[in-house]
């Protein structure tokens, strides 16, 4: 009986494999680049269409589930679809499941690369180049994780002895809050995970992320002839009273400070408003909605009944005052779960090998949608394609985009990596 390809071997050949496919990859990533998937408006079937039909032609076998148009609409969205390809290896070994979106946030203008052009650049310190919406966030990842499966099959084909399955979860609704992508995913025991890879950088483990809440405040008042403002009541004067109450908790959020690196205080931001009726009538309505983002320490934590009460304190002040206050959105922090670790250490470890620095884990400030695995109990990090910092990728800015060798980096580190995890028995 031959020995099973193993150690510095399969670690080479994993090696080859991934270098020698590297034009198809990128290829893979610029046809997904070219299929707009912009959220909103959230019309994303095409894309998972698209996205289907590219990794069928690779021999992968897709597990295509429409989300039903009720649930689409409510999220709202028009269209979306998840999709999942699932490789099982040799029996026993755990479950991995490795989830990027494909749904983009709008490009918007300012652009000096068409943001569906998927154009390539040489850059004199980097390398090629890709410009396009969602380069980096996250269909870079679409193709880091499939070429991290099709270099685990051609391994286990060349003798490599590995235990457990890999699973492919491409979803369409982290710009909107993951509920119809891995919420549903795991809500409808789709599948079943032991652990968890979402989408990422590569010079970075993401093992924790802030928590992130959405409340509309409705302020009604009574409107009024401007010449005789006595005889209404000003809901916009209340609503300054009211923001003036929210602004002045930031004093408060500010002296809670996280333990998890990359991360540090609460927020809270106003981000929009909107009111009144004309310049001569006293306002009779007035609504502004509220962003509370929350630390890691915060799970659990009744943010919303925290501004529940702070609005309706402030407004119990000014008599003739009716306020409102609704969910729009909660999503809550990501945590490290107990097991973790057998996530990290083999990333951590293969990442420093191949980018040879040193790769931190660490919290970042933003939310995502990987927190529906940790809903679940799923052991959960973000680690994928692009530099270190969103900024560097312009990631939701003009001309996005991704250093094509950290795109054959990363695909080696999540293979790698993986492959320690399917082949310790």
């Amino acid at each position: 009986m031959s020995t099973p390809l193993a150690g510095p071997a399969l670690d080479a050949l994993i090696g080859r494999f991934l270098e020698e496919q590297h034009p198809a990859q990128i290829a893979f990533l610029r046809e997904l680049v070219r299929v707009p998937s912009d959220n909103p408006p959230g019309d994303c079937a095409p894309h998972g269409a698209r996205a289907q039909a590219l990794l069928t032609e690779l021999g992968l076998t897709v597990h295509a589930h429409p989300v039903p148009a009720d649930r689409v609409h409510a999220n709202g969205m028009r269209s979306a679809t998840n999709l999942i390809v699932r490789k099982t290896f040799g029996q026993g070994g755990p479950v991995i499941a490795l989830n990027a979106h494909g749904d983009v946030v709008p490009p918007g203008d300012g652009w000096t690369h068409d943001p569906y052009g998927g154009e390539v650049v040489d850059d004199p310190q980097h390398g090629p180049v890709m410009f396009g919406r969602g380069v980096a966030v996250s269909k870079s990842d679409f193709a880091t994780y499939t070429w991290a499966l099709l270099a685990l099959q051609h391994a286990q084909a060349q003798g490599a002895d590995l235990h457990g399955a890999l699973e492919l979860h491409f979803t369409y609704d982290e710009e909107a809050g993951g509920e119809i992508g891995p919420g549903l995913i795991m809500a409808q025991g789709l599948s079943k995970p032991d652990y968890v890879i979402s989408a990422g950088f590569g010079y970075g483990i993401t093992s924790a992320h802030n928590g992130c809440l959405h409340v509309e405040v409705t302020v009604r008042g009574k409107q009024a002839h401007a010449a005789m403002p006595h005889t209404g009541v000003d809901a916009l004067e209340a609503a300054t009273h009211i923001l003036r109450a929210l602004y002045d908790h930031r004093a408060v959020l500010a002296r809670k400070h996280s333990a998890v690196p990359g991360i540090d205080t609460p927020g809270l931001t106003v981000g929009l408003i909107a009111g009144g009726i004309n310049t001569n009538v006293v306002p009779d309505r007035v609504t502004f909605r509220v962003d509370r983002r929350m630390i890691p320490e915060e799970s659990g934590f009744d943010a919303e009944g925290e501004l529940r009460a702070l609005v309706q304190a402030a407004a119990a002040a000014r008599p003739g005052i009716e306020v409102d206050v609704r969910r729009i959105m909660q999503a809550e922090p990501l945590a490290e779960l107990p097991g973790v670790e057998a996530l990290i250490a083999p990333l951590a470890a293969r990442a420093q090998s191949v980018f040879g620095v040193e790769i931190p884990v660490h919290g970042v400030p933003l939310y995502t949608d990987a927190r529906h695995y940790t809903h679940h109990g799923v052991p959960t990090v973000l680690y994928g394609a692009g530099p270190r910092t969103l900024m560097d990728a312009r990631g939701h800015n003009t001309d996005e985009n991704l250093r094509l060798n950290d795109l054959l980096k990363a695909t080696q580190v999540v293979a790698l990596a993986v492959s320690d995890m399917l082949r310790a028995r």
